[in-house]
């Protein structure tokens, strides 16, 4: 059986010289968070850490999927296939399967009632701003109510005593779940998810259809079942190798402060108000490892997470929207907060990269404002050529098209609040930048870049003594 665990995925990051392990001394409240976003902004690789100020027998990951190096590493593919493969495991859902909770690693330690303590988690102080430490890389799993079928999302949890948290809820398919219990005037059942396979975040981050198990897509990314276990104190199942559970519901009514927090943007989400999570149990591994999900400026897991699901998504979009489309590569820019995406196509007739940006901006993810086209011939990962490409194939005039009065993601702090309506909805102008060569072959000569002559004959190595 395949290792489901973000353990495992840590050991296989080290085993390949993609982490840093940290020995020395740590404090989860003050700079775990610095360490881990300087270790991948500076270095390239993942965070561990192993001696944690005040919380003795904790380590905690960070910055383990922040690039398509260490996705690749978490699903057994190349970096190059990554997209590819996403997009083809997803379409072969797997059926998760129950297995006995003596069986699973996350039973190893269960603590109920006056026994949970959520102050006793690592977790940690993520951005300047924020009002205290975060749970940012809990997975909410609820039901349905009327249906039973199960919904994963990412949700981040403030935490405000022993057994209490804020819990954010946006318009998607989890706030549809709330609402129907609120309807009722029951609490909602969540068991949180801190710590899985790369997979399962995967899965979490995903736009769907209403009705899709999450755990069906993170089974068919790792090729295998996810392996589930019954909850303690609710009617709800779990990764059996998951490293933490919180196990508790939300209430149907009452709300509490919560934020501000630096966001996948880059910069703060309004500060506001929340929905109340009360835990009722928690259940994790022995030796325990906290995933502490960066946050805030990029370049961190946040933006990787999110930005890899749009990657999958608007490639396979794009395939469907514009037939004989020749595509070569999507990236959704992390470093800008989620809010461009950058397309590598040849065109094949005048006017079809524009009509490949006006998709792409038109996907079921809200957050790109900002769609740039280049040619085959630019790496569009390399923001050194894609920056070339914008300054010596763009004629401003008929290359540049401004769509305004669009919806535009919730978090871009720059749009308007649609009036009426929360920071959850908001309005603005999203840019289309064809920046490719034209398709007309005569044409596209004065465009080609100067090369070094014999580039593809020459190494480097070859002239070292």
């Amino acid at each position: 059986m395949r290792d489901q665990s973000i353990r495992g995925h840590v050991r296989n990051l080290e085993q390949q010289g993609e982490l840093v392990h940290f020995t020395s001394p740590v404090d989860p409240h003050g700079n775990v968070s610095a360490l881990s976003w300087k270790t991948y902004d500076r270095l390239g690789k993942s965070a561990l850490f192993s001696n944690l100020e005040g919380f003795p027998g904790w380590r905690i990951c960070a910055q383990v999927i922040a690039d398509r190096r260490k996705w690749a590493i978490a699903l057994g593919v190349e970096p190059d296939t990554l997209i590819p493969t996403l997009g083809e495991r997803i379409r072969e859902p797997v059926e998760p399967v129950a297995i006995d909770p003596a069986g699973a690693p996350v039973k190893e330690v269960v603590k109920l009632g006056g026994e949970v303590d959520l102050t006793a988690l690592p977790a940690v102080w993520h951005s300047e701003r924020d009002p205290g430490p975060y749970i940012a890389s809990g997975m909410a799993i609820i039901k349905d109510p009327e249906t039973g079928i199960r919904n994963m999302s990412i949700h981040r949890m403030q935490i405000l005593g022993p057994d209490t948290t804020g819990f954010l809820i946006c318009p998607r398919h989890a706030l549809r779940i709330y609402q129907m219990y609120q309807a009722r005037g029951e609490p909602m059942p969540v068991a949180m998810v801190i710590g899985a396979h790369p997979a399962l975040y995967y899965a979490a981050g995903f736009t769907s259809s209403y009705g899709l198990d999450e755990l069906t897509v993170a089974g068919a990314l790792l090729g295998d079942p996810v392996r589930l276990v019954k909850c303690e104190t609710i009617d709800m199942e779990v990764p059996a190798e998951a490293e933490i559970i919180l196990e508790g519901e939300v209430a149907p009514t009452g709300m509490t402060p919560e934020g501000p927090f630096g966001e996948a943007t880059g910069t703060y989400a309004m500060e506001g108000s929340t929905e109340i999570f009360r835990v009722k149990a928690i259940t994790h591994r022995s030796e325990p490892m906290f995933y502490s999900m960066q946050c805030g400026i990029p370049m961190t897991d946040t933006q990787s997470i999110t930005g890899t699901c749009i990657e999958t998504v608007v490639t396979d979009h794009l395939r469907s929207v514009e037939g004989g489309l020749d595509l070569r590569d999507v990236r959704l820019l992390g470093i800008s907060g989620l809010m461009a995406v950058v397309l590598k196509l040849r065109p094949r007739v005048e006017g079809q990269a524009k009509t490949a940006l006006m998709a792409a901006l038109s996907s079921p993810y809200l957050h790109p404002k900002l769609a740039i086209a280049v040619d085959e011939d630019i790496d569009a990962g390399d923001l050194r050529q894609v920056f070339w490409s914008l300054t010596t194939r763009v004629h401003a005039e008929r290359d540049v098209i401004r769509i305004p009065n669009t919806r535009i993601w919730s978090l871009d702090n720059v749009s308007d609040i649609v009036p009426g309506m929360s920071p959850m909805y908001r309005i603005g102008t999203k840019t289309v930048i064809d920046a490719t060569m034209p398709a007309d072959s005569a044409a596209r000569g004065r465009f080609a870049p100067a090369m070094p002559l014999n580039l593809a004959d020459v190494d480097p190595r070859d002239f070292l003594d």
